[in-house]
């Protein structure tokens, strides 16, 4: 894998209504303000994409690691609060936090999994390409 790598997305709009997003292979995603700034609440926004960005990656990125490091686990659940706020009279995205409840085989390793959720915070692509401050609190359950 060869860097760097490229990423485009097209997006299209009216005066009024839905943004319409594609890209090359991709699904057409629709977005508008979100309820915060006067749009409808009920589409994804830019906001929301860009929460759900952290979290899609906090999770493809520990799925990685965990086969990487032949580590078993039953299931991943995240649950990623952004924090919008205003610095210095700029809108920006000032923290992220990340609870992942992670539930492992009963023979499994909480510490090596506690280590691989901080490992996995660590290498998110989307969160290391932002100012915003990013705190994990994660849980490890063990089956049985």
């Amino acid at each position: 894998m060869s860097f760097p790598h490229q990423y485009t997305i097209n997006a299209s709009a009216t005066p009024e209504g839905l943004v319409s997003l594609s890209g090359e292979k991709l699904p057409e995603l629709r977005s508008a303000p979100p309820a915060q700034f006067g749009g409808p609440g009920d589409q994804w926004s830019p906001e929301d994409l860009i929460v759900a960005a952290v979290a899609d990656c906090f999770v493809l990125s520990f799925r990685a690691i965990a086969a990487a490091s032949k580590f078993a686990f039953t299931s991943l659940d995240i649950q990623v609060d952004g924090t919008l706020d205003r610095v210095e009279r700029e809108m920006m995205f000032t923290e992220f936090s990340i609870a992942a409840n992670l539930s492992i085989p009963a023979d499994a390793d909480t510490d090596r999994a506690e280590k691989l959720l901080e490992k996995a915070e660590k290498a998110c692509l989307i969160t290391n390409s932002l100012k915003s401050t990013v705190h994990l609190k994660s849980t490890v359950n063990r089956a049985g």
